[in-house]
Formats: C-alpha cells, structure tokens, sequence
C-alpha cells in the first residue's frame, strides 16, 4: 500500500484493466479515447493490460480493428500519432462474456488470471439490469477480492429501491472503498476549479453564505433529442437522466462546507451533509416548486426539428424539461433558492452555475445618478469553460451629467489562461483515479441514495398532483410556466 500525505492508505496502481461494454458507444466516443491518451503521456504503466469484454464473438484483432477505428474516428488530430496507436492497440485483448450469464465467466478467468494476486480495475460500462449478474460471475471466476476495485457506469437504478437493490448486489461482492461510482461531471476540470475557488482564495467564501448570496441558478441545457437514444430515454425523463445525479452533484460542491482535507473521505463527507439538508419538494410543493415539459417540433440553430412525440413515434408522458425551485435548510444556506433546470432541445448547449450576490447595503452613488448590478459569477463547465465575476466599474469620462457605471466581467477563460495545457475528456481524470485507486471524485452510496429519496419525492408528489409535461417549442427555453418559477420571486433565469 502507498500511503499518501495525509496518511490514508491508497492501493497500488491496477495492473489490468477490464473494460466490460467494450465495443459500446460510451467505450468508443469516450473510453478508448480517454485511455489511449494516458497511454501516450506515460500516465499508465506500460505493464497495465486492458482486456476489453463485451457479448460479441471477436478476438483481439477484431476488437483492435474497432479500437482503432474509434480512435480514428473521436481522436483529436493533435493526437494521433500511428507509433502511439498502435502500440497502444498492442496492449489490448479481448474475451467474449455474456454477461447475463454468470456462468460464462471461465474464459475471462483464464485471460486474466484471476488467482493472480494483481491490482485490477473493472469499469462496468452495460445496462443496470446486468449488474447484479456481471457481479456474480466476477465473483465465480475469482475477481472479488481485496486487491479489486470495480467502476459503476450511470445509470445506477432508476429510483431510491432498485439503486439499493444494485448496491447491495455490488456490496455482495465489493467493500465501499473498492466502489467507484462515476458521476463524468466530476471530472471535469471546471467543476474541479469550482473547489479551487472556493477553497483556495480567501476572497469569496466571506460572502458564500445567505448574508452575500441571494440565490443561485445551475443549468443544463442541451440542443439534441432523442438522438439514438429513445429505448433508454423513455420513462427516464429530465429528472432522473440529469438532475439526480450530475446536477445534485454540482448544488452539492457549490453549497458544501469547506472539507478538512482535499481527500475522499472529507470531501464527499460535506457532499452527503447537503444533499441530506435539501428541503424535500413533495405532495405539498411539487406543483408549485417544480415545472416539468416536453418539446414540440420547432427550430434549433436555425433547422426545422420535430417534437418528442414524433421521434418516439407515440404519445409520451416523459419530461424532456425539468425546472425545481430547491433550498438548503442549514445555517448558511438559510433562505437562499437554488433554481434548476435542464432540458433538451432548448436554443444552446451549455453548462453553468449561475451565482449572484446581494445587493451593496447602501449605494453611495445614487445622488448622481449611477444604478448599481448585484454582483455576479459565473462558472461555465461547457462547451467552453471559463469563470466570469461581473463588477462595476465608472465608464470614462468627466460625468458633467452624473457618474455612470457599467458592469465589466473579470474573466479568467481556462482555454486562454492554459493554453499551453490540453484540454482532456473528463474520463481521462476518472479512468486514471480508477486505475491508482483515488475515490475522491467518485460517488459514494450514501451520496447516490440521499439524491434517489429527494427525487423519488419529487416523482410521487407529481404523480399525486396529476402533473403532466407542459408543452414547449423546440428551440426555446422550456415551457413559460418555468419563467414564472423564478420571476415570482423576482428573479430572471441567466440565459
């Protein structure tokens, strides 16, 4: 074992890595992308093996041959190299497993070397409905034990019940600390920075409280619908695919206390103490403190779309559009709304954590005219990610006719401020923590149930309540009833 400054304990760098859903798309767009750039920066050892399994009948130059074609296909062109290629693709082999068949576990057994007592890495990239097999046959060919840590790929259940009946399958097989549950929002680099800001500079955290802040908007909003991915997506809605989970991580990171230590324990110790202080939005407040929608067909960056219905084929009571009006109930937090929504087809594909701050006590400019902003910040996790504070600031002049003030952005565009760094794929960080074993960036099953019970009351108060989809236009910002969520409080969403 390593022992890191703090003093925890941290397993030894995997040796082997099983790639279980290794032909799917999430392994090709993402993974094997992710992988091969820790190959060729020297990140990974060159001892590590990566088996990739999946249920087609390949050997290992067919799955390298898709391999290649992956890389071929989502690499960046500063990237390719073809020495780098294919010595990475060296490193691949494959075994067929059919992994609802946990009998059929032998031949990955024997590939691996399953008595072997090496540091492995498993990464579960297939349906939830799997797990409870794939984790049965892991065990039968000798997988399961201390020197194992396995990666759950979203989604993990679909409410509060069949989450716990997941983790308690895995749980059979797999202690807490050799369970990483992946949440790709937290690898990315803004969201990490979103820590750094707060924690490393004395500047904002005097005023990260209920005394400075007067509410807080996070938004993810897509341009695309169903895109492929109708089977999945019906009677999964906004809600679940979504807001469960990467944006109650995001609230969580914004409102946490400040942890004792940049580790796993502390860290995600503050996380679970917020998502348990979220006030329920239950039978009394769904119809009031939520808005749900579903586009219909319109326009997006200018061509003609149609509405959910038609993609699916059939009428359908899934959110496409979800908004919630929710509060923290702890002493920092007291009184100040976090507003949420995310939603597709909506006019612009973007990620963000919208903060803005209360008003100053007293304008000493109002004698002369000036209107003073509430301060902003503005933290934007995608497509391009940058950190923006709006302040005020005189315009030039000799103010013969009062003094004007203007509100300019500080910003800081990571893309600019590092340009001479790449910007990496969120797997890339994740894949590398599951490979060295740091869970810090991980979801742990507390964390994963507290945000289930919040949702799950959200579901049933709407089903209670009879709330139905709100129509809304492809290209707009979902259905008008979620302006209202926040204008009735006097608030604007940022769009």
């Amino acid at each position: 074992m390593i022992e890191t400054p703090s003093g925890a304990a941290r397993p030894l760098p995997a040796t082997r890595l099983l790639l279980f859903g290794a032909t799917g798309d999430l392994s090709k767009r993402m993974l094997l992308p992710s992988l091969y750039a820790l190959h060729a920066e020297k990140l990974i050892a060159p001892g590590l093996r990566i088996v990739g399994t999946a249920r087609s009948d390949l050997d290992d130059d067919a799955f390298r041959a898709i391999a290649g074609q992956a890389l071929d296909t989502y690499l960046p062109a500063d990237l390719k190299d073809d020495e780098t290629i294919a010595a990475f693709l060296d490193r691949l082999r494959y075994v067929a497993v059919d992994a609802s068949d946990p009998t059929g576990f032998a031949s990955l057994a024997e590939a691996v070397g399953a008595g072997e007592e090496q540091p492995t890495a498993i990464y579960l990239s297939t349906a939830p409905s799997l797990f409870g097999s794939t984790i049965a046959g892991l065990q039968a060919a000798g997988l399961d034990g201390a020197n194992v840590r396995i990666g759950l790929e979203k989604p993990l259940g679909h409410d509060l019940a069949s989450s716990a009946a997941i983790n308690d399958a895995v749980a059979a097989a797999y202690t807490e600390e050799q369970t990483f549950r992946i949440d790709h929002y937290l690898g990315k680099e803004t969201v990490q920075n979103l820590l750094a800001l707060r924690f490393g500079n004395r500047l904002f955290e005097p005023l990260w409280n209920a005394e400075g802040i007067d509410h807080v908007q996070i938004t993810v909003s897509e341009t695309v619908g169903l895109e492929g991915r109708v089977s999945y997506y019906d009677g999964v809605g906004a809600l679940r695919d979504m807001l469960q989970n990467h944006m109650l991580q995001l609230l969580a990171l914004v409102a946490m206390e400040a942890p004792a230590r940049f580790g796993p324990r502390s860290v995600r110790d503050e996380k679970v103490k917020v998502l348990r202080s979220l006030r329920p939005i239950d039978r009394a407040t769904a119809a009031t403190h939520s808005v749900t929608g579903q586009y219909g067909e319109g326009a997006v960056a200018g061509k003609a779309v149609p509405g959910y219905a038609d993609e699916l084929g059939r009428a359908s009571a899934t959110e496409t559009f979800v908004a919630v009006k929710a509060h923290v109930d702890n002493w920092r937090w007291a009184g100040v709304p976090f507003y949420l929504r995310t939603g597709k087809r909506l006019p612009n594909r973007h990620s963000e954590i919208y903060i803005q701050f209360r008003q100053v006590p007293h304008s000493i400019f109002g004698s002369r005219g000036a209107v003073l902003q509430s301060n902003k910040l503005l933290i934007r996790l995608q497509p391009e990610e940058s950190i923006s504070l709006y302040t005020m600031a005189k315009e030039p002049g000799l103010d013969r006719e009062g003094i004007r003030l203007r509100e300019v952005p500080l910003d800081l565009s990571l893309t600019t401020a590092f340009a001479g760094f790449r910007r990496r794929i969120a797997y890339e960080r994740l894949l590398l923590d599951l490979i060295e074993g740091d869970p810090t960036l991980f979801v742990r099953r507390d964390e994963v149930e507290a945000q289930w019970q919040w949702v799950d009351a959200i579901r049933d108060g709407w089903a209670a309540a009879g709330v139905q989809p709100r129509p809304y236009a492809a290209g707009t910002w979902g259905p008008s009833a979620a302006i209202a969520l926040t204008e009735r409080d006097g608030v604007s969403w940022h769009d």
